[in-house]
């Protein structure tokens, strides 16, 4: 634990200290590159294809590392400096689109070059995200996690929605190279704040042991709690449904032949709504919790967030949706919050990053399934069928809503 982190009281309204601002501003210039980043992929690549099964495999490739490599990362995260890993993650992320650009101007490019670099850029993300996670109960104290993790969901939600999405499409409408320069800029100075962080963020560890052994640890410890294994099998079925709308969201709306008949900029402007909420969302969450409770909190998420991902399938109006996107935003961000801090609070910091990416392994995993899934249902049935699918799979979640009553949350909160 670093000094900040041991001295810090426990009213939960302590400040969160120089790291955590280092952590904050740091985490909001990466989001914002992801945020640009991942808006300028799809819009050029249906420059070279409309089918829905191949832009859907661009968000396959991008996901699909927290499929194969999570277990790893995490591993990684518990065994070596957290913040070191993030920035040598961030710095990888900083040359990936720098040589894509290079090879769009020797003529290389093509739709299998944009799923190289989002599979690689993914790998990366597993690094970081993980590490991310992990490091935050080790810069402030536990009683400050939902505080800090709402502060961090703000910033990493407005600079990877609210501001990303349309400043990618502006600089997709101005070129290739301005679109991926500026994510590769961004990423290197967000490894600069990283850099500036003091202190060690690596675990203490009695024994040496093999990294398979690390990764079964991290896996029966969430295997054999209850509240947590249940909370990653539903956060995998909600990606698993955003994933299968959001792949094929662009065909949906981008185009003059599309349902919402949307430019480029206007898509990314469109996708601003969510994010707003997501804003709002992250400064009223702590609240929100306190006063309805975690489990009534995580009920209203589950019928707010089959709305945000079924609502396609009823209307193609943007100022219908918009709003449904503005309050979906608002309540994902309530359940993150809710069910991040949970789990760092109750999890051994030995353990948090395993336990971290056995969680997203089957929260995140769900991902590359659910964009093949978008894809191959959208090319099937058509967009709006496979829109109703995904909403009504995110509703059945509150069938396990009788296992997190707030009785049951309350004893699995043990502080450690």
């Amino acid at each position: 634990m670093t000094p900040h982190a041991a001295q810090a009281n426990t009213t939960g309204r302590a400040p969160l200290g120089a790291s955590y601002w280092k952590l904050w501003a740091s985490s909001g210039l990466s989001n914002l590159a992801d945020g640009v980043f991942k808006i300028a992929l799809p819009l050029l690549a249906i420059q070279l294809t409309q089918s829905p099964v191949l832009i859907a495999g661009l968000s396959v490739a991008a996901t699909l590392p927290w499929l194969l490599f999570a277990l790893i990362a995490g591993a990684l995260a518990d065994r070596l400096d957290r913040r070191k890993l993030m920035v040598w993650a961030n710095l990888g992320r900083a040359v990936l689109p720098a040589l894509l650009v290079g090879a769009i101007l020797l003529g290389w490019g093509s739709l299998w070059a944009l799923y190289v670099v989002a599979l690689t850029v993914g790998v990366a993300e597993t690094l970081y995200d993980t590490s991310a996670q992990s490091i935050l109960p080790q810069v402030v104290h536990r009683d400050q996690l939902s505080r800090a993790n709402g502060r961090l969901y703000g910033v990493e939600l407005i600079t990877n929605q609210f501001i990303g999405p349309p400043l990618g499409g502006l600089l997709v409408a101005l070129g290739v190279v301005a679109a991926f320069a500026m994510p590769a800029a961004l990423w290197l100075v967000a490894a600069g704040g990283l850099i500036m962080i003091r202190g060690s963020f690596r675990t203490e560890r009695e024994h040496k042991t093999t990294l398979r052994f690390d990764i079964g640890e991290g896996l029966r410890f969430l295997r054999d709690h209850r509240i947590l294994r249940t909370l990653a099998v539903m956060t995998g079925v909600f990606n698993f449904a955003s994933s299968a709308a959001f792949a094929v969201l662009v065909l949906f709306a981008v185009g003059p032949a599309s349902p919402m008949g949307l430019s480029a900029t206007s898509f990314g402007l469109f996708l601003t709504t969510s994010a707003v909420g997501a804003f709002v969302g992250s400064i009223i969450a702590e609240r929100v919790e306190a006063r309805l409770g975690r489990s009534a909190s995580l009920t209203v998420a589950i019928v707010g967030v089959a709305l945000f991902v079924g609502a396609p399938a009823i209307t193609d109006n943007p100022y219908v949706l918009g709003p449904i996107f503005f309050v979906g935003g608002m309540l994902i961000v309530l359940w993150n919050v809710i069910t991040v801090s949970l789990r760092q609070r109750i999890t051994p910091d030995n353990l948090l990053g395993r336990v971290n990416s056995a969680y997203r392994l089957l929260a995140w995993g769900t991902m590359p399934l659910g964009a093949t899934a978008g894809g191959l249902l959208a090319q099937w049935l058509g967009l709006q069928v496979m829109f109703a699918i995904m909403g009504l799979l995110t509703l059945a979640l509150l069938g396990l809503m009788p296992v997190l009553t707030n009785k049951a949350i309350t004893a699995a909160d043990i502080q450690p």
